[in-house]
């Protein structure tokens, strides 16, 4: 009987031994290729990038990924709220086999053309393409609310002033179609076969197709949305 259970035991041994002898050499996961990854954080950024009006040029630090396991499914991604900078870390996760994720170093720039004044214009003025004179440079440089694009601001009111060779940002300009704060508006209110309409003064500024306050001569306040630089339309 020992010897039955002796000879068993030996079988399962020589079993368990050619099924270790069977598996491939490279039995280990992969290691995950830091230039896909490169390859991946380089298509995202230009993707990201292609609104901006510009030459992109990407220079991706090699990512630290040494004992990370091999990807068949890799995904770039910005962290919430982050925008587009000079020098930034972009995310990359594994989706599959796998599941990690990773930070890589980026330099990133964005050579376009902006918009300088070319004279000093003081509150009120309007705005024409003569006022503004191209400048090239790395666009990511600069403050928020650049103007790249002339055509979208002639015709625009200047609501600060500007220096002669100083940027010009969207948030110094308003639409000339806007409602300022304490202006006289003529409110005006539809309905299934009647309009009414009326007169206020607006208590908020707004640009045509926001919502602002509006204190009827009745001295009730009511909301309403900008059609135009004279008219409030009261939201029923």
């Amino acid at each position: 009987m020992q010897k039955s259970w002796l000879i068993f035991i030996l079988a399962l041994c020589a079993v368990f031994t050619s099924a270790q002898a069977a598996l491939p050499a490279n039995a280990t996961p992969a290691v995950q290729d830091p230039a896909l990854v490169v390859a991946e954080v380089e298509d995202f950024l230009h993707s990201q990038a292609s609104t901006y009006p510009g030459s992109v040029q990407v220079t991706v630090e090699t990512p630290r990924i040494q004992n990370q396991q091999a990807c068949d499914q890799l995904q770039a991604y910005l962290p919430s709220g982050q925008r587009l900078r000079s020098r930034m870390s972009v995310g990359v996760r594994c989706v599959e086999p796998a599941v990690w994720t990773s930070h890589v170093k980026v330099t990133l720039s964005i050579q376009g053309y902006y918009y300088v004044a070319n004279r000093n214009m003081d509150v009120g003025e309007v705005v024409s393409l003569d006022d503004m004179a191209a400048r090239e440079g790395d666009i990511l440089r600069l403050a928020r609310n650049i103007v790249f694009d002339p055509s979208q601001v002639v015709g625009y009111i200047t609501s600060q002033r500007i220096r002669a060779g100083s940027p010009i940002k969207s948030s110094a300009l308003r639409d000339p179609e806007s409602i300022q704060r304490g202006q006289v508006v003529r409110t005006e209110a539809r309905g299934a076969g009647f309009v009414a309409t009326g007169e206020g003064q607006a208590l908020q500024s707004g640009a045509p197709g926001t919502q602002i306050q509006v204190r009827a001569s009745s001295g009730q306040v009511i909301s309403g949305v900008v059609v135009n630089a004279h008219t409030v339309r009261i939201i029923m």
